[in-house]
């Protein structure tokens, strides 16, 4: 059985945000598709706003913000999103809804390899973190409804796979900075390779490691900058010395991690492909993309292909401006809330369900 909630005080610097708490939910014996089965199962959140409850005492305002990749929850408190979206008048104003901010498996609070399993760690896939981030939602915080799921990145892969595996719990569903495909081509080998670096550095050991692998991270360090604008890299490194200052300090940040976190997280997406499925999504969607996204290149074709699957679906692409930053797009809200804004006025009254 699940564990209860375990709430934690704000930090003073987010003691401004109404009603803001992070909390732990664990689940006992949690077993992953994969048949591998975790004693204790942590899933570290955060919320914030102003819960409203149905005749059952279950709230029915949510909003779930899903994180991308190498974040956590926290990624939803950046100025650039935060006060965009939650302030007096914002389209989440906290006033107005409860928002839910968890680490997904893997990340921030919530378990992963390097915790002391090492590459004992079971092999969570993207089901895995939909499937417990629904317990989370329903058991741990007592949320009957959600007006809204908004993803970004890995995030947005998940709002996808929630709209399919639980049609009747959200009414709005925003998929930012990716695709509703199995990823393949130019993603996929770029994945497996940094994969690959990981699994092949003499010092990984099959997981089994007391220092922290150093090969893997002098690509790692590159790859972490190819989501970024061109644009957006050259202003931050328009001579050679400037550019190696910043590969020289995302070096350093590539050596902060865990090579286990790293990899486990990278081969979660593997499936990951929601096509076959969209035709089961009830919730209106809006699926945001930027024109320079190197990881969702918009010639591809392969977003319309998909989206004529999707009922009440709408599909924006940003077009490179001053403003946009590649994939990383996703982390400016105020590029994107107007079409948020607007997607929005179309919910109309939630469903009868949080009644």
């Amino acid at each position: 059985m699940p564990a209860p909630a375990a709430h934690i005080a704000a930090p003073p610097q987010l003691a401004s945000w109404p009603n803001y708490q992070e909390g732990d939910f664990i689940i006992r014996n949690y077993v992953f598709r994969s048949g591998e089965i975790l004693p204790e199962l942590r899933l570290h959140y955060r919320t914030l706003g102003t819960a409203k409850h149905n005749a059952a005492s279950k709230i029915i305002n949510g909003v779930l913000l899903l994180q991308g990749n190498t974040g956590t929850g926290a990624n939803w408190l950046r100025p650039s999103l935060a006060d965009e979206l939650f302030l007096p008048g914002q389209p989440l104003d906290a006033a107005e809804y409860f928002i839910i901010m968890p680490d997904a498996i893997g990340r921030g609070g919530s378990s992963k390899p390097s915790d002391g399993l090492k590459g004992k760690f079971p092999h969570y896939r993207y089901h895995d973190m939909v499937e417990s981030g629904y317990r989370l939602v329903t058991e741990g915080l007592g949320v009957a409804h959600l007006r809204l799921i908004i993803g970004s990145s890995m995030g947005g892969m998940h709002a996808w796979m929630w709209a399919e595996m639980y049609p009747d719990l959200v009414d709005g569903v925003v998929p930012i900075s990716c695709q509703p495909i199995e990823i393949s081509g130019r993603n996929w080998i770029s994945r497996r390779a940094a994969a690959e670096a990981i699994r092949h550095d003499p010092e990984w050991n099959k997981g089994d490691y007391e220092k922290n692998p150093s090969y893997y991270i002098w690509t790692a360090a590159a790859n972490s900058l190819r989501t970024e604008s061109a644009t957006r890299i050259q202003e931050l490194a328009p001579t050679r010395a400037a550019a190696d200052a910043l590969y020289e300090e995302r070096r350093a940040q590539a050596a902060k991690g865990d090579a286990n976190d790293a990899l486990w997280a990278i081969e979660a997406i593997m499936d990951y492909n929601p096509e076959p499925d969209l035709d089961k999504i009830t919730a209106k969607v809006l699926l945001i993309n930027a024109e320079e996204d190197e990881a969702n290149p918009p010639e591809l074709g392969t977003v319309e292909r998909a989206m004529k699957r999707v009922r009440h679906g709408r599909y924006v692409l940003i077009p490179a401006s001053e403003k946009t930053h590649g994939h990383f797009t996703h982390f400016y809200a105020e590029v994107w809330k107007p079409y948020l804004i607007e997607f929005m006025k179309t919910l109309g009254a939630p469903l009868e369900a949080a009644e």
